[in-house]
C-alpha cells in the first residue's frame, strides 16, 4: 500500500519502510510522528485530505542538505562579487505505517515543521496575554483618556495605570507631595481637577 503525504510545501509518495528527507521537523532522532495531512492513500484520492488517514514515521536524525553555492559578478570595471552558501536543514526519517483510518486514535504526536513550532511559541504565550490584555481592557472601558491632559504622553499614561491611576477623579485625588509610584506633576493634578468638575 501507498500513500502522498504533503509535508514542508512537498508531497511525497510513500510505502511502509521508505526513508524520506523532509523539510526540518520539530522532534528528536528516535521520535516518532505522524502526518494527517494525506492526499492518497492506494487508490482512494481525498478532498482536499483522506479523512482518518495518516502516515507514521520513525525520525532517523536532523542532518544537512548539500551545500549550494550562490555566485553573482557585476560585469564591467569596478563591478563586485559575492558568494554565498547554503545548507538546508532537513529531517531523516523511516516511514513505519500507513494508517487508511484511526488516525486521531493512534496516540502519536503530529509532525510539525520547525518553523511551525517558532510561530507555535509565539502564538502560545498569546492566549495568555489577551487575558492579561483582557482585564485592563475590561478597566481601560471605564477608565478615563489621560493623555487628554497636557504634558501626559502615551508612556506616561501606562505608568500612571500601571500605578493603579486610570481615571481623572484617581489623578485628582493624589498628593504630588507623597506619591512615589509615579513623578505625577501639579499641573497633571489640577488639569485633572478641572476635567472632573
Amino acid at each position: 500500500m501507498f500513500a502522498v503525504l504533503k509535508t514542508g510545501g512537498k508531497q511525497y509518495k510513500v510505502q511502509s519502510g521508505d526513508v524520506l528527507r523532509v523539510e526540518k521537523l520539530a522532534a528528536e532522532a528516535g521520535e516518532k510522528v505522524q502526518f494527517n495531512e494525506i492526499l492518497m492513500v492506494g487508490a482512494t484520492v481525498g478532498a482536499p485530505t483522506v479523512d482518518g488517514a495518516a502516515v507514521q514515521a520513525e525520525v532517523i536524525e536532523q542532518i544537512k542538505g548539500p551545500k549550494t553555492i550562490n555566485f553573482v559578478k557585476r560585469r564591467r570595471k569596478h563591478s563586485s562579487k559575492r558568494t554565498k552558501g547554503h545548507r538546508q536543514q532537513l529531517t531523516l526519517l523511516r516511514v513505519t505505517e500507513i494508517l487508511e483510518s484511526g488516525a486521531d486514535k493512534s496516540g502519536v504526536k503530529a509532525a510539525v515543521g520547525a518553523a511551525s513550532v517558532a510561530s507555535l511559541a509565539a502564538a502560545a504565550p498569546a492566549p495568555k496575554a489577551a487575558k492579561k490584555a483582557a482585564a485592563p481592557a475590561a478597566a481601560a472601558s471605564a477608565a478615563d483618556d489621560l493623555t487628554k491632559i497636557n504634558g501626559v504622553g502615551p508612556a506616561a499614561a501606562k505608568k500612571l495605570a500601571e500605578a493603579g491611576i486610570t481615571t481623572f477623579a484617581q489623578l485628582a485625588a493624589i498628593d504630588v507631595d507623597s506619591f512615589d509610584a509615579v513623578k505625577v506633576k501639579a499641573e497633571w493634578v489640577e488639569q485633572a481637577k478641572e476635567l472632573v468638575g
